[in-house]
């Protein structure tokens, strides 16, 4: 059987993904913080957002490039940061970084990920973008903006949702710590996993190395905690204008709810606002990511990028009609990876493009500029 028929949809992809990682691993990668209501909201705000079917439009097929921030891509969508990516599978940044490169699409390494940039830029091509949990240290903060760069990183993602560890409490409850480490409990879950485990003893137990590398921290945290929160700090306004006079390159804001933010973002050299609940991994009373867009979409003229419950080629359509230009996506693509290896990750991509070229005949939406129209 082919990909398509095996795994016609990210569901697929997530209920194989479920069943091939430990369980300690699936809580990580799919919990929420608080009860999960978050999470919850995200799908019904974006089921809610519907087109107008449209017929007669003859035959044509749809042109899914954009261009954002000054770059063209054959597709409005990319890969997210997500930590300890290497834990969900093992090699999982390169994989993930090599996707990118191959399909014309962003790849962002996250601060929180299992391998350095040195590591992982060259996979990524001329696509990679890197993502800050902002360090404390000013010295640490230009090491680690230079690494960035010298690897291959033109895009740096400033993450300001996460002043402080939210709690997780499903992951608490899943057993993992850090730094990760086999309990007998959490063994006899990675026993029942063979194709992770044998993946694992190649790459070894994921560690946060880059992290690690500025820090003499050995002890353990809580299970929601890490050394990079030894590390890092919640940044302010001076913090963001330090950054941007840092780097000179692209910076894009990732976690902006509120509209009222944009200006002072904008005053402060962002070149672009990234909508974002974190997926409702930080805070359980954030309001649906969809709810936000069009007003911040309102109040700028900035590239706008919007993640949170995207599952499938449909949503990316709704967020696109709602103003956002470009769309990220971290989860899905670690489904593909548990689900397929590299050949699930890439499926992801070739999904989403199917969904969205079948949904936009539907509606006769010959380019992305055409969905807002088309909104119900």
């Amino acid at each position: 059987m082919t990909m398509d028929q095996t795994f016609p949809a990210i569901a697929d992809l997530k209920a194989r993904a479920r069943r091939r990682i430990p369980h300690f691993v699936w809580e990580y990668l799919d919990s929420a913080t608080g009860t999960e209501a978050t999470p919850r909201r995200n799908r019904a705000a974006l089921d809610a957002v519907l087109f107008r079917p449209s017929v007669l439009h003859g035959e044509f097929t749809p042109d899914l490039g954009t261009t954002m921030m000054g770059r063209k891509y054959p597709l409005p969508f990319g890969i997210a940061p997500l930590g300890m990516s290497g834990l969900i599978w093992p090699g999982a940044e390169q994989m993930l970084a090599r996707l990118g490169a191959e399909r014309g699409i962003p790849y962002t390494l996250s601060t929180v990920a299992t391998q350095l940039p040195e590591d992982v830029g060259p996979h990524a091509g001329d696509q990679g973008w890197f993502q800050l949990y902002p360090p404390r240290d000013p010295v640490i903060r230009a090491d680690m903006l230079a690494r960035a760069k010298a690897s291959g990183f033109h895009t740096l993602v400033l993450t300001v949702d996460v002043p402080v560890a939210s709690r997780r409490e499903r992951q608490t409850r899943g057993g993992l710590k850090q730094p990760p480490r086999l309990t007998p409990r959490l063994m006899w879950q990675a026993a029942q996993c063979p194709a992770w485990l044998m993946g694992i003893r190649r790459t070894g137990m994921p560690r946060l190395r880059l992290m690690e590398g500025y820090s003499t921290h050995t002890g353990t945290t809580a299970s929601n905690e890490h050394v990079g929160y030894m590390l890092r700090t919640s940044p302010d306004w001076t913090y963001l204008d330090e950054l941007r006079a840092a780097w000179d390159g692209k910076l894009v804001v990732k976690g902006v709810l509120d509209p009222a933010d944009v200006p002072r973002l904008e005053t402060a050299g962002a070149d672009a606002i990234w909508v974002s609940n974190h997926a409702g991994r930080q805070f359980d009373g954030a309001p649906a990511s969809v709810t936000v867009l069009p007003a911040i979409r309102a109040a700028t003229a900035l590239p706008v990028l919007f993640d949170s419950g995207i599952e499938g080629g449909l949503d990316v359509m709704r967020a696109l009609a709602l103003g956002a230009d470009f769309v990220m996506l971290g989860r899905a693509f670690h489904y593909g990876l548990g689900a397929a290896g590299a050949k699930g990750a890439g499926h992801v991509v070739d999904i989403l493009r199917a969904d969205m070229v079948s949904n936009m005949g539907q509606i006769g939406a010959r380019r992305l500029s055409d969905l807002k129209d088309r909104l119900l």
